[in-house]
């Protein structure tokens, strides 16, 4: 297929910019559309004049760069400002609809593909079940098939993508997007993922840990003004996204918030099937769960006839999910006096059955951890559910692909 015209490969081909003097001999981040841009994508229109007095460039430069950015599809005209005599200055704005977004978020058994705006907005989705343990190549396979049907039924075309953002249920080196060494995906340890995606959308791929970008995406849609939050996803397995300072910690080899494999204390010689004993993913993940239920007689065999269970009132499985809440919270506690979070958000599969599992969260939690470290800790349900792994793996290519030197890239680019 022909290359997509959409921005740049910043990460894979961008030279370094950061002291690149412009044609008037301006350093980089003074004069640049990729910095007036930046200014802009807050939504509120502004006149040129105004973008003059608040970067204190020329008129005719910011009127260069303003044209630059219209030629690029980034900003278009917002009607007139108020006239102080004469003709009415116009006034431009960001326009997040002229280019779109592949969100993917693939869990152990499911996988949800979404089409975002520049925004962050989601203007169409499609959800399948797959198994993780089939190997990348079954699974992303799956995965294309399914960004090709959205762009068939979402009226958007190909030529608009500018990147494509994806989330996996293990540890990954996000500079390269290649899992390292995943417990439940068997094969995809050091699969190029990035570089198999590119064969079929040639543009910027970024690939983290499902939690980081879940943290990411209930971040930006709910928390936005929250500098410290811990993401707690419950489900097949069990991860924690870590947001210090307003960023999203990684760690040195992308395994940090990792506390599915953190022994918990009634963990006894349960084995994980990361091969060590009395993890926390063995004791309190959906299956876990359902594995003990029917080991006592109760009719479970996954995580959703758990859930089920508890919505219907099985006293058996409702002590189960609180018991889970108690191991999760066991971790946690250690987690608030480590880190202190101002918010704890309890995401996953196995949250979404009313407020069992949250009980025993916050029982643990708030009787062990230091009362200062809880003294203005609010430990909530996740609100975006099962959209904060696509708003998440949105918005980090979001701030990636309109990046200055992305956009810097891009306009350069046009003809």
């Amino acid at each position: 297929m022909p290359k997509s015209p959409g921005l740049p490969q910043s990460r894979r081909e961008s030279p370094s910019t950061a002291d690149s003097p412009d044609s008037a001999g301006q350093p980089y981040g003074q004069s640049r559309a990729g910095d007036v841009f930046q200014l802009l994508r807050d939504g509120r229109a502004r006149t040129r004049a105004e973008l003059a007095t608040i970067t204190g460039l020329a008129r005719s430069t910011v009127a260069a760069r303003i044209d630059a950015l219209s030629v690029a599809g980034l900003i278009g005209p917002a009607g007139e400002a108020v006239s102080s005599g004469g003709r009415p200055p116009s006034r431009f704005a960001f326009q997040p609809s002229a280019r779109v977004i592949l969100a993917v978020d693939v869990g152990a058994t499911h996988m949800l593909v979404a089409l975002l705006d520049l925004r962050g907005a989601v203007l169409s989705e499609v959800r399948k079940d797959i198994d993780i343990a089939a190997g990348p190549t079954p699974v992303l396979d799956q995965m294309l098939e399914l960004c090709e049907q959205i762009f068939a039924t979402s009226g958007r075309h190909e030529r608009e993508l500018v990147g494509i953002g994806i989330g996996l249920p293990g540890p990954v080196e996000h500079s390269t997007g290649k899992p390292a060494s995943p417990p439940i995906m068997p094969g995809w340890d050091g699969f190029d993922v990035p570089a198999y995606v590119q064969n079929r959308f040639d543009v910027d791929v970024l690939v983290d840990n499902d939690v980081n970008i879940m943290a990411l995406g209930e971040r930006a849609s709910y928390w936005p003004d929250v500098d410290n939050l811990l993401f707690i996803k419950v489900a097949t397995g069990i991860g924690a996204g870590i947001i210090s300072g307003g960023l999203l910690q990684r760690g040195a080899d992308g395994t940090a918030g990792d506390i599915g494999h953190v022994r918990v204390p009634r963990g006894g010689d349960v084995m994980c099937r990361c091969g060590n004993f009395g993890c926390l993913e063995a004791m309190a993940s959906g299956p876990a769960v359902a594995s003990a239920l029917a080991a006592a007689g109760v009719p479970a065999a996954t995580a959703e006839d758990v859930l089920e269970l508890a919505r219907r009132g099985n006293l058996a499985a409702i002590a189960a999910m609180r018991q889970a809440g108690r191991d999760v919270g066991d971790v946690l506690a250690a987690s608030v006096n480590l880190l202190n979070p101002s918010v704890i958000v309890i995401g996953g599969g196995l949250s979404s059955a009313g407020e069992y599992l949250m009980a025993g969260v916050r029982e643990i939690v708030y009787q062990r951890s230091l009362p200062l470290a809880t003294a203005r800790l609010r430990i909530v349900q996740s609100m975006a559910g099962g959209h904060a792994g696509v708003l998440g793996a949105g918005h980090m290519v979001i701030d990636h692909v309109l990046s200055p030197a992305s956009v810097e890239l891009l306009v350069q680019q046009q003809p």
